[in-house]
């Protein structure tokens, strides 16, 4: 007789928390991870809803939420109270906090120890670093050892855009796409568990994710990868602009949500609002007793 618990699977397995297990389940199966980004709680109910599989609490929050120019200014502690919000609306989607610019670079000591706030104060199960170089190798491969799950980010790395040539699509010669293998193959050596490709050309995405292992989530790099991210605001239309050429947008909200506040404006300056209909009564005997006190 087999001494093994017996384990009750809820009829709607969706409801359970997406873990690393599952996620490298959904690789062998071909069933594509659907990632997307969140930086509050109001965002975060909202992919919860919508059931993705992976939610990234990325450094593009800088520009989308907090008005910066670019991902560089933004600091460790802001990071982590967007990371926070979004924690408090998840229920079942894999949290993925982003290492901001400077927090992991000088030593493997500062990234384990920032890596470990994302963990311990934002409650994310894993963290993601950008670049495939020797530094961002060495500070992936400590976190791991220090065991809290790494994601990879290889191809345009917004941080290190300026060193890049600016924001433009990486691997489009031999030996660019060369340089971008061997970084996410080393990321991959030291642990990485999953490894984000941006802005890589369709045919060299497929051709280095075909010699990996582990799930490689795309973001201009074409179908042929094992899923996709986008920005929760470029996928909704909550900011100005086109945005990359990557970018497919599935609502207008920015227009929406000015036309309902000019709406409302409107509605002040012409006295239509507030109505009879949104005010609250008193009784006319304790109406005429506060007349008589005042």
């Amino acid at each position: 007789m087999s001494t093994f618990p017996q384990i009750t699977v809820p009829s709607d397995a969706s409801s359970l928390p997406v873990t690393l297990p599952r996620l490298l389940e959904k690789q062998a199966l071909g069933e594509p991870i659907v990632m997307v980004t969140a930086y509050d709680y109001p965002s975060a109910v909202a992919v919860d809803k919508a059931g993705v599989d992976m939610v990234l609490v990325g450094d593009s929050g800088a520009m989308t939420v907090l008005g910066y120019e670019s991902t560089v200014p933004v600091s460790l502690d802001e990071i982590l109270m967007l990371a926070k919000a979004t924690r408090r609306g998840l229920t079942t989607p894999f949290l993925v906090g982003d290492l901001p610019f400077g927090s992991y670079e000088v030593s493997d000591e500062q990234a384990v120890t920032t890596a470990m706030r994302f963990a311990k104060e934002a409650g994310c199960d894993a963290v993601k670093l950008e670049g495939g170089g020797p530094v961002s190798v060495a500070r992936a491969k400590a976190i791991v050892q220090a065991g809290i799950p790494v994601m990879g980010h290889v191809g345009l790395t917004p941080q290190t855009a300026t060193a890049l040539g600016g924001y433009k699509a990486q691997g489009r010669s031999a030996d660019a796409a060369e340089r971008v293998a061997r970084e996410a193959l080393a990321l991959e050596a030291v642990g990485c568990f999953s490894i984000v490709f941006e802005a890589i050309p369709s045919a060299v995405a497929e051709m280095i994710h075909d010699r990996l292992t582990i799930p490689v989530i795309g973001i201009g790099a074409g179908p042929n990868v094992d899923g996709q991210v986008l920005v929760f605001h470029d996928l909704l239309g909550i900011r100005e602009g086109r945005g990359a050429k990557f970018v497919q947008r599935y609502a207008d909200l920015l227009t929406e949500m000015a036309a309902g506040v000019a709406a409302y404006a409107d509605d002040v300056r012409t006295g239509r609002y507030p109505g009879p209909e949104h005010g609250y009564a008193i009784a006319p005997a304790e109406l005429a007793a506060l007349r008589e006190r005042i």
